[in-house]
């Protein structure tokens, strides 16, 4: 695909301190519907995610299990590749920042920015929380119970002193607030935007960028007494996987800067503080967005292990279905609000929306064709107005799509899509095909190729939401692998009458609950 159009984009990397749950599960599932999506609409796609290593946390986490570090991260590292397959995400690469690629990356980079003046060696005292990996000023801090000190999430810190070298953050001030002038979407939602530069415009103190009190991390080139903060660390895997730091060339001149960064709120100022001056520091661009989702309840909780409400992937796609689960999490809040996870909304998801509305409009007109057409696509006689009004709005969906998925909408992408799936079942009811088939068997064939038509284009849209049924559709269509990308939506990729059309079989059963015992 040389010279095509590109799209790289991430996940922030997972730190392997517990298993993963639904919230880890949502950020790269909007990632990959993404993917899909761009790659559906010719661009060569590089989606990475992968697992964040070092640190203090995960020293403490190891010693608690008994194990050496490398073992339990690669013990911990391994649930997050297998949610790949759980999920059935289509990412390009999986990065751990354990690996030699990594290692080298860092140093790279952290060569680069003593290079450009912007790294010193000097000493810090300040709170620290192990659990977020982050330092705090006095001012964000709160009293906790025993004379603790507590971060805004709610961590514990300590106070720690120790030699370090620092990154000149407050140089940069002025310099990020003159890059978010110039690049207004660079972070979004706008909400998140304004409190990143509210934080800046209040003052940039220097960062501390190493730690001498533990040893899990990578060592500071030329000054192994010291290991480098895990944020420096994990946030270069993003040019890392681009082959960092080979910059002519490769993957690195094809893919930098990233065309996003999908984060949870809870890191959207070390990826759009930090991490941006870090790169103009180095002399590298800084990626093109960054996106800073919400956080998942559960049942009107916050998840917490001590409630026992924490939900694993597998047991959502095991109690729901895989389809039926991607499509919730992306259709059930706006993307970038918080949400709040019930069987209740699930159930009630799958029963009207994709059973009944979509699922039932799919099974009734390709029963209908296989009952009456000779189970061929029919042949359509001239279109009416209300006819070419149904294909008018599917067609239209692709221009829709792109401009919501291109600011991460994905809720109002699926708002749209089910819009036109509403049309098209009232469309059926007004048009009544089954009385034609009496009255005008040449109508009922012409409407029947409309409805199919319609069909057509929302399980290709569709295939990056639910890529599993999605093809299941598409396979009842009798349409091959070569006829499902972007490019044969519209008149040019229209279904051929005549073509024989396998029995067709529901694709979204309704949920029933288990009778309680």
């Amino acid at each position: 695909m040389a010279g095509s159009k590109t799209y790289y984009l991430t996940t922030p990397i997972y730190y392997v301190n517990d298993v993963p749950h639904i919230g880890h599960a949502y950020t790269t599932l909007a990632c990959d519907v993404l993917a899909r999506f761009m790659r559906l609409d010719g661009y060569d796609v590089k989606f990475l995610t992968g697992t964040d290593e070092h640190g203090q946390k995960v020293e403490k986490s190891a010693q608690a299990a008994g194990v050496d570090p490398q073992a339990f991260t690669d013990r911990v590292s391994q649930n997050f590749r297998d949610l790949v397959g759980v999920m059935d995400y289509s990412n390009d690469d999986f990065i751990r920042t354990t690996e030699p690629r990594h290692v080298a990356s860092v140093q790279a980079l952290w060569t680069r920015l003593v290079e450009a003046g912007d790294i010193y060696l000097g000493s810090y005292a300040g709170w620290y929380s192990v659990r977020d990996e982050a330092f705090y000023g006095t001012d964000e801090l709160r009293d906790g119970p025993n004379g603790k000190k507590i971060a805004p999430t709610g961590a514990e810190c300590e106070w720690v002193e120790e030699p370090s070298y620092f990154f000149r953050l407050s140089a940069w001030q002025d310099r990020l607030l003159a890059f978010y002038d110039a690049n207004p979407d660079f972070i979004l939602p706008p909400g998140k935007r304004n409190e990143v530069v509210a934080f800046v415009k209040g003052g940039l103190q220097d960062l501390s960028v190493s730690r001498t009190t533990f040893k899990w991390g990578i060592p500071v080139p030329g000054d192994d007494a010291h290991i480098m903060y895990v944020w420096l660390d994990a946030l270069t895997n993003y040019i890392t996987a681009v082959g960092y730091p080979q910059t002519e060339g490769g993957e690195f001149a094809k893919y930098w800067p990233a065309d996003l960064h999908m984060v949870g709120k809870d890191i959207l100022r070390f990826h759009a503080v930090y991490w941006p001056a870090f790169l103009m520091a180095a002399g590298l661009q800084p990626p093109k967005r960054v996106f800073a989702h919400g956080w998942w309840t559960i049942e009107g909780q916050k998840m917490s292990k001590s409630l026992g409400n924490v939900i694993a992937p597998e047991t959502l796609v095991k109690t729901y279905g895989l389809d039926q689960t991607r499509y919730f999490l992306l259709r059930e809040v706006p993307f970038g609000n918080d949400g709040d996870f019930s069987h209740a909304a699930m159930v009630r998801r799958i029963n009207s929306e994709l059973a009944n509305d979509y699922g039932n409009l799919v099974q009734r007109v390709l029963s209908m064709i296989g009952k009456n057409c000779g189970a061929q696509v029919p042949q359509p006689g001239p279109f009416t107005e209300a006819d070419e009004a149904l294909l008018g709005r599917a067609r239209a969906l692709l221009g829709t799509l792109r401009a919501e998925i291109g600011v991460q909408a994905f809720h109002k992408a699926l708002d749209a899509v089910w819009a036109v799936v509403g049309d098209a079942n009232r469309y059926v009811d007004e048009q009544a095909p089954w009385a034609l088939k009496k009255t005008d068997p040449a109508r009922m064939a012409t409407v029947l190729y409309v409805l199919a038509e319609t069909i057509r284009h929302l399980a290709i849209l569709t295939q990056p939401v639910m890529p599993a049924a999605s093809s299941r559709i598409l396979d009842q269509l009798a349409l091959g692998p070569d006829a499902r990308g972007f490019d044969r939506l519209g008149q040019g990729g229209a279904l051929v009458p005549g073509t024989a059309l396998p029995a067709p079989q529901g694709v979204f059963p309704r949920y029933v609950e288990e009778p309680k015992t």
